[in-house]
This record gives C-alpha cells, structure tokens and sequence, in this order.
C-alpha cells in the first residue's frame, strides 16, 4: 500500500492554507480531504468535488517545502 496525500499549499488561496493531508488509502484520504474542502474553504459536498479531488492525490508523503502553485 502505498500512502498518498493532498497540499493546499499547491493551490494559492486568499486564507494561504497550508494543510498537507496524508493517508494510506485512497477513500481516507478522499474523506479527510472532502471534510477540509467543505469546512474550510466552503465547497460544496458533491461528486465533482470528490472527482476534482480524487484528481489531485499524489504518491507519498507532503514536502516539507512549500511546493510550487500547480
């Protein structure tokens, strides 16, 4: 199993998130993910979200770096 995660450092923002989420499966991830999009940043909960999100997950563990805007 490979662990995966998520950066909101990748996407600026006007708040300048910078949570890294990580998790060793894809539906965990996809879960956490969704909870912080709709807590934090006001989306909406709905399968484009989740896709658009789904789309965004990369292999291994966040930088320590700030990555750059993708």
């Amino acid at each position: 199993m490979t662990r995966k995660y998520i950066d909101c450092r990748e996407f600026p923002s006007e708040m300048n998130c910078s949570i890294a989420l990580s998790a060793d499966s894809d539906k965990e991830l996809l879960e956490a993910a969704v909870q912080h999009a709709v807590a934090v940043h006001k989306h909406a909960d709905s399968p484009e979200l989740r896709t658009q999100l789904k789309s965004l997950f990369h292999e291994g563990t966040p930088p320590v770096d700030t990555p750059r805007p993708a």
